[in-house]
């Protein structure tokens, strides 16, 4: 059994994507919690019900949780407090979690925002809802998904260093969203980022990858992440095809 916290580097940088696509190339059984969900209206569909569709194919089926909703598209304590709703607190994250790894292999916990956006009223953020959860199951990692351009270095060093002074490993780092023609900036990023990381680079998944789900999801996931989650991507040899010569060198 596996626990990972599934974080960013800010906003809309694919975690969703990145979750689904992990949880496609799952061996076993697979559960996906996301604790706190904002901008979405009751009845609508939210990042659990899209990686349901995208990750479920027939015979390997995704169990989905998700522990609260608010309207409004801000962090998730402060759309608690003008919802007035209910905020997410760690320990009932942690006691969701522990119950669905009782009964699944891995289990993925798909944040909201990075790792420090709050939760509740007393500003504890998602590392604390991991650390609440390492506190009742053991091997909780984080995996954090990282934009490609320029900034990506900084946000990810900074990610990085809260776990570490946290005491919670980082898995590694996967690009959310590679895209087509990348710049200068991305293409250096691949070669800095587990630098700056300390972790290793786990996976690019190509941009709009979420078009299609099932098999097709299934097949792309594969090509977008290492063996270490499942997949058959070769980040030596991606780097290395992506790789830009210096000015003046030979």
């Amino acid at each position: 059994m596996t626990v990972v916290f599934v974080t960013g580097t800010g906003t809309e940088v694919g975690k969703t994507a990145v979750t689904a696509a992990v949880a496609a190339l799952a061996a076993g059984t697979v559960a996906v919690l996301k604790p706190g969900q904002t901008g979405v209206a009751p009845g609508e569909p939210g990042d659990a019900a899209e990686v349901l569709r995208l990750a479920a194919r027939p015979g390997h089926p995704v169990t989905v949780r998700e522990l609260a909703r608010y309207p409004e598209p801000l962090a998730p304590d402060t759309a608690a407090r003008r919802s007035g709703l209910p905020p997410v607190r760690p320990e009932d994250v942690a006691e969701e979690v522990a119950a669905l790894a009782a009964g699944h292999e891995l289990v993925l916990v798909e944040g909201a925002g990075g790792l420090l956006v709050r939760y509740d009223e007393q500003g504890r953020t998602f590392a604390d809802l991991a650390l609440a959860t390492a506190a009742l199951v053991p091997g909780v990692e984080v995996l954090l998904v990282a934009s490609a351009g320029l900034g990506t270095l900084n946000t990810t060093a900074l990610t990085a260093e809260a776990l570490r002074a946290r005491g919670l490993p980082l898995r590694g780092v996967v690009v959310g969203s590679w895209p087509s023609g990348a710049d200068l900036a991305s293409c250096c990023n691949l070669a800095d980022l587990p630098l700056v990381a300390d972790a290793p680079l786990l996976g690019a998944l190509p941009a709009n990858a979420t078009g299609e789900g099932g098999e097709p999801f299934r097949a792309l996931a594969h090509a977008a992440l290492s063996p270490e989650l499942g997949g058959g991507w070769d980040p030596e040899a991606f780097t290395r095809a992506h790789a830009v010569p210096v000015p003046g060198t030979p």
